[in-house]
């Protein structure tokens, strides 16, 4: 093999998984995924490699045929029947890859995985949700050890990260206050520790590399808040919700040099989403968390629980497959079409969406790479209803909608500099 072959293919492998990866995760992610983990950082041969990059996500379902289905607090079906429930979003990550000593490479990162904003604002399901934002940030370190195996070399990664994600949620309580004024709003406020451990295996010759990672639940014991009832004379009320868990995932990579300058490559990736079904907000006066975990109507447990955050997710499924090809040593682009299982299955609109991105990475001096990359993708149609969980509890029954095919796009920019 020639070294233009070399240096091409490797080239490319390193571009395309970064370029791509940055991009079309947001873009496409069920549950209440954003930037998801990344550590394709660490697999840098320089001895320092940093990295930077944003994307913005742009997705635009619309709902319709929207039906208050409990007309007992105040039928609002009058306010509207159609809504849009999605807002545009950021998805920031920085990160330094250093080699320790021969063989021991160490990545520190900032990320944002998990967040949601939706604002459909006064609609027939404004006593479900006028607005939920929920946000995160990951501070991660993460380290591997490499050794020689057969024709290429054997890694083992392990690593920590430490989670906060907060949000609140605005609905409304009493339509009978003046100018629809009678809202309420959860704050919340965690935080958590996970851990991650993977293996590789990699023939840089050919630009060849397999990864197997697994990601830990993050445990959310101590969820504190507010519940903000000061539109209907009631002040702020101190809440809580029972201990909650971040989904575990399992991501497998592959790709390789398939001829000179050419890189195919592919993943697939579970989470388990379906950790996340209901969560109960309770008083902080009330009388324990055994109370507050049940969520049976049947006193006296309706007396504590104040509300709470349906999801009733399923697990996702994420696969994805493309080709990255290295022009010259200035230039590189690549493709890649992904699909994502979506989370919801009855209840909400995450339903499944295909998405085929694109991009092209500029290097001007051979220790800086530039990117940019493009995302569009297709949200699949669907209705959401009643649904029960596995307990009995049904959600949904305040609202019922349906929702087409709409339209998700993305554009994504960084910048990697190698020492």
């Amino acid at each position: 093999m020639t070294i233009l072959r070399l240096k091409a293919l490797a080239g490319a492998g390193c571009f395309s998984i970064a370029l791509l990866g940055a991009v079309m995760h947001p873009a496409h992610a069920g549950g209440l995924e954003r930037g998801g983990y990344d550590i394709d950082l660490l697999f840098d041969p320089s001895p320092v490699a940093t990295e930077a990059e944003a994307t913005y996500v742009m997705p635009n379902r619309k709902l319709k045929n929207a039906v208050d289905t409990d007309p007992t607090d105040g039928n609002v079906t009058a306010l509207g029947s159609t809504a849009k429930d999605s807002e545009d979003y950021w998805v920031p990550r920085i990160g330094v890859k250093a080699q320790i000593v021969p063989g021991v490479d160490c990545m520190v990162d900032y990320s944002q995985p998990w967040g949601a904003h939706t604002a459909p604002g006064l609609w027939a399901g404004s006593q479900s949700n006028m607005e939920t934002d929920i946000k995160s940030n990951n501070y991660a370190g993460t380290c591997s050890y490499k050794m020689d195996a057969g024709k290429g070399q054997l890694r083992f990664i392990g690593g920590l990260f430490y989670q906060e994600v907060y949000g609140f949620k605005q609905s409304l309580v009493s339509p009978l206050v003046p100018n629809f004024q009678g809202t309420g709003r959860v704050d919340l406020d965690s935080n958590g520790w996970g851990w991650r451990a993977g293996i590789a295996y990699e023939i840089p010759d050919i630009a060849l590399r397999a990864s197997l990672v697994y990601n830990s639940k993050v445990k959310l014991d101590n969820i504190t808040g507010t519940l903000d009832l000061t539109n209907l004379g009631q002040g702020l009320i101190p809440i809580y919700a029972p201990t909650q868990y971040m989904p575990d995932s399992v991501e497998l990579k592959l790709q390789s040099g398939i001829a000179p300058g050419w890189l195919a490559f592919g993943s697939i990736k579970w989470v388990n989403w379906s950790v996340l079904q209901v969560v109960p907000i309770c008083t902080q006066q009330s009388q324990g968390l055994a109370a507050c975990t049940s969520i049976s109507p049947s006193p006296p447990v309706a007396a504590i629980k104040m509300t709470s955050l349906d999801l009733l997710y399923r697990d996702g499924w994420t696969i994805s497959g493309g080709v990255g090809h290295k022009f010259n040593d200035q230039w590189s682009a690549a493709g890649q079409l992904t699909w994502d299982r979506g989370t919801s299955h009855g209840y909400g609109s995450q339903t499944d969406t295909w998405t085929l991105g694109g991009g092209v990475a500029y290097t001007p001096r051979p220790n800086i790479e530039l990117r940019l990359a493009g995302a569009v993708g297709v949200m699949t149609s669907g209705h959401s209803g009643m649904l029960a969980d596995k307990n009995g509890y049904v959600a949904g029954t305040d609202v019922s909608y349906d929702f087409g095919n709409d339209l998700v796009t993305a554009i994504s920019g960084g910048i990697k500099i190698k020492f």
